[in-house]
């Protein structure tokens, strides 16, 4: 399954819970062959993310809509600019306008967010990463908000990459039984990352041939030397309470990797609105 098809399942979803059997009110006043221009405009600052998908939300009810990006994913906007002109039959703009927004909302403020990560990134090695701790059902929105932000994806479930966490150590009664486990029911192009949240586990992964070590709530000074430790053979991810204001610090480590699941599960959506012109 590729991402359209997620993308398309996901509209399907959204359009049966939010229409059902018809919009009653736009079929009571709008008539069927009325034509409208309605234009997006930003009501902050920030990154957009989603327009491809919005696009898809108003051409599920109409294919020949005229689509006028005035920007594109990615870019930075200010309060103010106008982003978007869409020109429709006035119900399918009424039909579309809730689901639209919410999609592009939500989407540009988690690339809004992820921009400000790597601001404070900025002349340092340290990539960021997301997790898997998105809104269920929306994951590959979000994930493709985060790109759309700055940052890097990381699996995008459990199917595409081996993550060794500490149930997992404990249901195979250490690290380096698991690693051994895992990889003799996987492929060998598929990395396995393990968890660690101590320098003796830092090693034992290493020994058992993990091709991430994660670094799991260490302190700055931890994380040093388990970077030290394993430079040249394995890369590093910082994980746990990393924020904007412990970042830099983090990074400084020399750490390759930084995930923050704060990207995606408690994102504040960025204000947008609609409005049709006369």
């Amino acid at each position: 399954m590729n991402h359209i098809d997620l993308i398309e399942k996901l509209l399907n979803l959204a359009i049966a819970e939010d229409i059902s059997t018809g919009d009653i009110t736009t079929e009571a006043i709008v008539p069927n062959n009325a034509r409208a221009v309605a234009e997006m405009k930003m009501k902050a600052d920030g990154v957009i993310s989603g327009l491809e998908v919005a696009r898809m939300v108003y051409e599920h009810f109409e294919k020949d809509i005229v689509w006028k990006p005035l920007v594109k994913d990615g870019d930075h906007v200010k309060k103010g600019d106008i982003i978007l002109s869409i020109e429709a039959s006035h119900r399918t703009l009424l039909l579309g306008e809730r689901l639209s927004l919410n999609i592009l909302q939500r989407m540009s403020g988690i690339a809004t967010e992820t921009s400000l990560y790597i601001n404070v990134l900025k002349g340092t090695n340290t990539q960021l990463l997301d997790t898997r701790k998105t809104a269920p059902g929306l994951r590959v929105l979000d994930k493709m908000a985060v790109k759309d932000g700055g940052g890097t994806n990381h699996r995008m479930g459990l199917f595409d990459m081996a993550m060794i966490k500490d149930n997992h150590i404990k249901a195979a009664g250490s690290i380096t039984k698991a690693v051994e486990t895992v990889k003799s029911h996987i492929a060998p192009y598929i990395k396995v990352e393990v968890e660690t949240t101590t320098i003796k586990e830092v090693e034992e992964a290493l020994k058992s041939g993990a091709d991430i070590i994660m670094l799991d709530n260490m302190d700055i000074e931890t994380m040093k030397q388990a970077v030290k430790l394993t430079k040249g053979r394995a890369k590093t991810e910082a994980s746990g309470n990393i924020n904007l204001e412990n970042l830099r610090d983090v990074a400084g480590t020399g750490v390759d990797y930084v995930s923050v699941g704060a990207l995606t599960h408690s994102v504040k959506a960025l204000d947008i609105s609609m409005n049709f012109k006369k």
